[in-house]
């Protein structure tokens, strides 16, 4: 028994919080980002005894996620057999990449395929995004990395009940994480105050597709919401003084600026100097998870 995934981690610009009916899968938020070729890849394997949830890489904040998740295919399958888990994540955790969605999506399709549940990626989809809703740990990153690429959500809710539209660019991201940030407490204290801003965006979005604008909306939202700290602004000055866009990652403090491929080394050199930041440099990932 083994069954293995990989779910892109993905960056949120903007966005706006509706509950497209009743059920955990119908909520959600419309808006925007992208995905990268950086993420998450899980293992399920069959273990000697009891259950066991090991990640490498990048530390994992805590595993409320996963756990969720593990219970719910035990309510499905009438019993989990001994299992481990290995979560293998390339990406800082906590810095708006979308990692606990990355986890959760890559976990239950793994799960699916081990245990030959038969729900497939939709179905798997739909059980990660309600564990995400349920803990409180995102809204949009798994119906946005299941599809992949450079998206428009225009719907909110799990992969079947939410919509997405693709928008092109050939893009390069470098993103810069200076540090994290709690999602659950950003979802408790600022989501009334950026709701309506996030649906005019999208609204505006919709109709031009454009990267740049995209970036532009991103920072402006990020301000609106009060989350542009004394160090993001040093980041962002030094981009826009070099010529270069940039937007925020919700939520994290994380600057990201999309760069045509082959200059992304020109805005890393832009950069102030960051001791304790980490940069990553990544093509826009539009397989989604797989």
């Amino acid at each position: 028994m083994k069954g293995e995934a990989f779910c892109p981690a993905h960056v949120t610009g903007f966005f706006k919080v509706e509950k497209g009916g009743p059920g955990l899968a119908a909520q959600g938020t419309i808006g925007a980002g992208f995905s990268i070729e950086d993420g998450v890849k899980s293992t399920v394997q069959e273990a000697q005894g009891g259950r066991a949830i090991t990640t490498r890489g990048h530390p994992a904040d805590d595993t409320r996620v996963s756990e969720h998740i593990l219970e719910r295919f035990d309510e499905l399958t009438g019993g989990l057999p001994p299992l481990e888990v290995i979560h293998d994540i390339g990406i800082p955790v906590g810095y708006g990449l979308g990692a606990s969605g990355a986890v959760a999506l890559s976990l239950s399709m793994a799960l699916d395929r081990a245990l030959d549940t038969g729900l497939g990626p939709e179905g798997a989809g739909r059980i990660a995004h309600e564990a995400e809703v349920r803990c409180r740990t995102g809204l949009g990153d798994v119906l946005a990395a299941y599809h992949g690429g450079f998206e428009l959500r225009t719907a909110p809710g799990a992969p079947g009940v939410g919509a997405v539209e693709k928008m092109e660019t050939d893009a390069t991201a470098v993103i810069v994480c200076l540090a994290p940030v709690s999602t659950r407490r950003f979802i408790d204290e600022k989501m009334d105050t950026v709701n309506g801003l996030g649906g005019r965006m999208a609204e505006k979005l919709a109709g031009s597709g454009d990267p740049e604008e995209f970036q532009d909306m991103s920072l402006e939202f990020a301000r609106h919401a009060g989350v542009v700290t004394r160090r993001m602004d040093d980041v962002i000055g030094a981009l826009v003084g070099a010529g270069y866009g940039c937007g925020v990652a919700l939520f994290g403090e994380t600057v990201f600026a999309l760069v045509p491929r082959g200059k992304d080394h020109l805005v890393r050199e832009a950069l102030p100097d960051l001791p304790q930041a980490a940069v990553i440099t990544s093509r826009i990932d539009g397989r989604g998870a797989r």
